[in-house]
């Protein structure tokens, strides 16, 4: 987020930091533009000396959610007009804080970097919808929509390394934002089709073990003594459920001269049944008591594992969960914040270190289609996707780093891996927000990310006056919609003529660097 604000904003940042000698505190100071203040905690002590009454905005970053809004009350009882930034974990409790303080924006990391890593493990568009002002908008590829409900070009096509922002009519663009007309759509067809095959998969998960072989066999000789009383002793289909279920239990009518196929159907039938009640206890035990018997489960297929159930772990898995793509979950944690929604889902948890070939075996890795890595460790995610490569060439290998460099050079060195950071897709989002420009949704491009955002003409140097023509910027901005001042309602297809106004919104679609450019103090675009 420095990097964000002094070098594309041209802005003055003072980092508080626990250690200005080490980790990311080394960084931050050997930056141009940042001034680094080494506090133990962020007091009113700490804040004064960084300056906060005469600061634009303070973002409270890097703390748990407690001590987060613990220092924004400090910094609000010293400023009380300041822009806060707030960094949150709890979207419930985010919204409600977000009430205490009368400049704040609430955004969350994990929120903002979910849907790119989802996209990543799919192998396709992100699925991504934002309603606004009456319209839900989404990503899609150009010829699964109308030409006319695309609002504009987004990239080249849906593997495009980069965005390239261009006009709706373009047809270089085979990535496009388009609006929501009511027309069904299905883009998530091929994880929807596997829906179909739940019932087969709970069955295979009833009786791919020794108990469940065993309680089939039984069964299928039930039935076999069914079909012995009905067709070759003639009775009728009830005399014959009647008969095989007293023979079952041990209460068969035994004799001599009783013909020969009822004499084989009570045979089979009360042995069987002698053997049947052992198996079904023995099952329900098992099922009861957790390691009471060593059940094997069905081997999955297609599904995502997801390697870390941290706060952006609980996300993704959430996320596919909704879009009906199976998952397994792996963390050595059993209390990880994630847990409890797996458990509510329903969703297979392995416990176990994420890089061991032990726990990714047992997490089906040969027959799944993504490996997620998302712990807090880069090394261990690294690891992670190594091992899971070299246990499988075919699933899709998506990787958290911290480092954007790592990132980068990880994902062109390693085949078939796609490696995010997650930093990198928050902090443009972080930063529009201390300049009191809301962020709506952020939108990944190969590894890049793209913002939808909306900005107030009247704190744009040099915007007002401009036709909304000028502030397109060819690849890296376009004006989707114009909110005209003193309305609500949101004109979609503004007059490239139209004169801004210093009290109009726009609603802009930007790359990181057709943003900053749009919003940097000096007006240049």
């Amino acid at each position: 987020m420095a990097e964000e604000l002094t070098a594309r904003y041209g802005l003055g940042v003072t980092a508080i930091v626990p250690s200005a000698a080490s980790g990311h505190g080394a960084r931050l100071a050997a930056m141009p533009g940042v001034r680094v203040l080494e506090r133990a905690e962020l007091t009113a002590e700490a804040f004064a000396a960084a300056g906060l009454p005469q600061a634009r905005g303070l973002a409270i970053l890097d703390q748990d959610d407690l001590g987060n809004l613990h220092a924004a009350l400090r910094a609000q009882e010293l400023s009380p007009r300041v822009r806060l930034v707030i960094a949150i974990f709890n979207g419930g409790l985010g919204e409600r804080i977000r009430t205490f303080f009368a400049d704040c924006a609430v955004l969350s990391e994990a929120q903002m970097a979910a849907p790119s890593l989802v996209a990543a493990a799919l192998g396709e568009p992100a699925p991504s919808h934002v309603r606004m002002a009456s319209r839900t908008m989404y990503v899609a590829r150009r010829e699964d929509v109308g030409a006319d409900n695309i609002i504009c070009g987004l990239a080249a096509d849906a593997e495009a390394d980069a965005p390239m922002l261009l006009p709706p009519g373009d047809p270089a663009s085979g990535l496009v934002l388009a609006v929501a007309d009511g027309t069904p759509r299905d883009p998530l067809s091929r994880q929807r089709q596997r829906r179909l095959t739940a019932p087969i998969r709970l069955l295979r998960r009833l009786v791919w073990h020794k108990l469940g072989f065993a309680f089939m066999t039984l069964t299928a000789v039930l039935g076999v003594g069914f079909l012995l009383l009905t067709f070759s002793v003639g009775l009728s289909a009830m005399n014959s459920l009647y008969l095989t279920l007293l023979d079952a239990a041990g209460t068969a009518v035994t004799g001599t001269r009783l013909p020969t196929g009822e004499k084989w159907a009570q045979f089979l039938l009360t042995f069987d049944g002698m053997a049947f009640l052992p198996v079904v206890t023995a099952a329900i035990v098992g099922a009861r008591i957790p390691g009471g018997l060593p059940i094997a489960r069905a081997p999955l297929s297609g599904h995502v594992i997801v390697a870390g159930l941290g706060s952006v772990g609980a996300r993704i898995v959430g996320q596919l969960h909704d879009l009906g793509v199976e998952v397994i979950g792996i963390d050595k944690d059993p209390d990880a914040t994630g847990m409890p929604l797996a458990q509510l889902l329903g969703v297979r948890v392995v416990i176990g270190e994420t890089h061991k070939e032990e726990t990714l075996r047992a997490a089906d890795i040969t027959t799944c289609q993504a490996v997620v890595s998302v712990t807090n460790s880069d090394i261990v995610n690294l690891e992670t996707a190594l091992n899971a490569r070299a246990l499988a060439d075919a699933p899709r290998i998506v990787v958290r780093l911290y480092d954007d460099d790592l990132a980068e050079r990880v994902q062109a060195t390693i085949g078939g891996t796609v490696s995010r950071s997650t930093s990198y897709l928050a902090a443009p989002a972080f930063a529009a927000a201390v300049l009191d420009h809301q962020v709506l949704r952020t939108i990944a491009v190969g590894r890049h990310v793209l913002l939808m955002a909306e900005v107030k003409a009247g704190s744009i140097a040099g915007l007002s006056g401009q036709p909304v023509a000028a502030v397109h910027q060819p690849g890296t901005l376009r004006v989707i919609a114009l909110r005209r001042a003193g309305k609500t309602a949101a004109d979609w297809s503004p007059d490239p003529d139209y004169q801004v106004e210093p009290g109009d919104r726009l609603v802009v679609l930007a790359t990181r660097a057709g943003l900053s450019g749009l919003l940097r103090a000096n007006g240049a675009t």
